[in-house]
Formats: C-alpha cells, sequence, structure tokens
C-alpha cells in the first residue's frame, strides 16, 4: 500500500475521505505487471475529481507510482482512492486543500470459473438507489447504498444483486454495471439521476459502436429487464457475467453476451 507516495497504511483522522467520503475511487485489474486500461480509468477519475471540485493528481505521478507497485504486486486487484485531503471540523472545504492519494492492491477473488462460462444467478435488492444528478455516474466514496445492498443475502450460490432507483427504474449491480439484449440490440441504463458508469460500461459501448450494434442508454422497468433476450453484467474484475437466472426467470443462451464477452477478454492493454 502507498498513502502519498510512501508506503504505509496510515492516514490522518482529518482526511475528509475518512469523515465525509469526500472523495472518489478506481478499481482495476493488473496482470502480469500491467495495470489493465489504466488510461481509460485515469480519465474516468479526472473527471470524477473535477466533478467534486477535487484537484486531480497528474498521470505521470500516479503512472510512477502505479508502476513502483506492478513491479511488486504484478497480479491482483489495485484500487486507487483520492480523498479531498485533510480538513478542519465542518462540512465546508478548505479553500485550497491539498488531495490525498492511496493506492492497495490485494488477490483477485476466487470466483467459480463456470460464472463466465454458464451464467450467474442473481437476485432483485430490497435496497432502492436514492436520485441525486450532481453525483450520478460518479465513483465516489459514498457506497453505503451498495454496502447495504450486498449485505441482503448470505446464499453463495448468488453472485449479485440488481438494483433498482426508488421510482422503479433498473440501473445496475452492486458492483457491476447492467446491459440487456433485445432483438439484436443493447440496452443500458440511463445513469444521469444515480448509479456508477464504469468503464467496462464505455467498454461495451465501444464494442457495439464498431460492430454496428444498436446500443442506447434509457430507462426501463423491472418487466422489460425480465423480457430480455439476454441480460449480462460488467466490471473491470469480473470482466462479463452472463445472467442466467433473475426473478424466477432463466436464461441458457448469450450469443450477444459471448461476443462481447471474447472481445473484452482479448481487448487487453
Amino acid at each position: 500500500m502507498l498513502v502519498n507516495g510512501k508506503p504505509g497504511n496510515l492516514i490522518s483522522i482529518r482526511d475528509r475521505g475518512l469523515l465525509y467520503g469526500d472523495g472518489v475511487f478506481r478499481t482495476l485489474r493488473a496482470i502480469q505487471g500491467k495495470a489493465q486500461h489504466w488510461l481509460l480509468h485515469y480519465q474516468k477519475l479526472q473527471h470524477d475529481c473535477a466533478a467534486l471540485g477535487i484537484a486531480c493528481p497528474d498521470v505521470a505521478l500516479l503512472s510512477a507510482e502505479l508502476n513502483d507497485l506492478l513491479v511488486q504486486h504484478p497480479d491482483g486487484v489495485v484500487k486507487l482512492i483520492v480523498t479531498r485531503g485533510e480538513g478542519t471540523r465542518g462540512y465546508p472545504p478548505s479553500i485550497l486543500p491539498i488531495p490525498a492519494r492511496i493506492w492497495d492492491v490485494s488477490a483477485m477473488p476466487d470466483y467459480p470459473a463456470d460464472w463466465a462460462i454458464y451464467g450467474i444467478k442473481a437476485r432483485l435488492c430490497q435496497l432502492r438507489l436514492s436520485q441525486q444528478p450532481r453525483l450520478a455516474g460518479i465513483k465516489h466514496l459514498n457506497r453505503l447504498e451498495n454496502v447495504l445492498a450486498a449485505a441482503e443475502w448470505e446464499d453463495a450460490d448468488i453472485a449479485e444483486g440488481v438494483l433498482l432507483d426508488a421510482p422503479g427504474n433498473v440501473i445496475e449491480g452492486t458492483r457491476s454495471n447492467l446491459f440487456l439484449v433485445r432483438d439484436g440490440a443493447l440496452l443500458t441504463p440511463d445513469l444521469s439521476r444515480c448509479g456508477v458508469a464504469g468503464v467496462q460500461r464505455e467498454r461495451v459501448m465501444e464494442w457495439a459502436a464498431a460492430h454496428n450494434v444498436p446500443c442506447r442508454a434509457e430507462q426501463f422497468g423491472l418487466a422489460e429487464l425480465l423480457a430480455a433476450d439476454e441480460i449480462f453484467l460488467v466490471n473491470s474484475i469480473i470482466g462479463l457475467w452472463p445472467v442466467r437466472e433473475l426473478q424466477n426467470r432463466t436464461w441458457s443462451h448469450y450469443p450477444i453476451a459471448r461476443q462481447v464477452q471474447k472481445w473484452l477478454n482479448h481487448a487487453l492493454d
């Protein structure tokens, strides 16, 4: 672990990331000493920092720190946290805060291999996401909704939970972005009011554009999701998981998901 460029695992008790969740983060995969899609993650980091008014650390600085980590930890899950830094008591941020940057590396989760092949069992979460357009799409540190949703089940056969917002629109998984396939076209939830716009979601949309597959983001509900020809979930760690069961509805063939999955797995950088 690195904290502000130095080995260690300590931060100030006055860091606003700890006090208020005032910061953003990225999670990416390292394979054989190479961070997958690092520049895409950095672009997302820049966007999210700008949305919160946090000065984003320079890409050269972060890249150098990342490379140092990868020498010692060539494979695993890499997490980067950028907080607004230390502050005084109270919500208003300091006039010129110095952002803190925290790197962590952990082992890849031991997910069953057949989840990527035969699909996963998912559940509908009871928790409903609140709507806050100012924070929509941002991977900020306030993830209590996801924590509570993920705590709703202990069944090891259930790999992920699907989240709706308060009005009943499908938004995402607890840790993943969601796509459905209908008549050969892709549909992904509109994230203009809540949810996280991940790097893999962007890459799936890139695949669709490159292969002339219709793809759009819009609002839709649970009934439309369950009527889909296919459903799949993506993030930078799991890659792509087809959904084989949700709300007593089952699927067994994933022709579009297979094409996307193959492209995601081979289009590594």
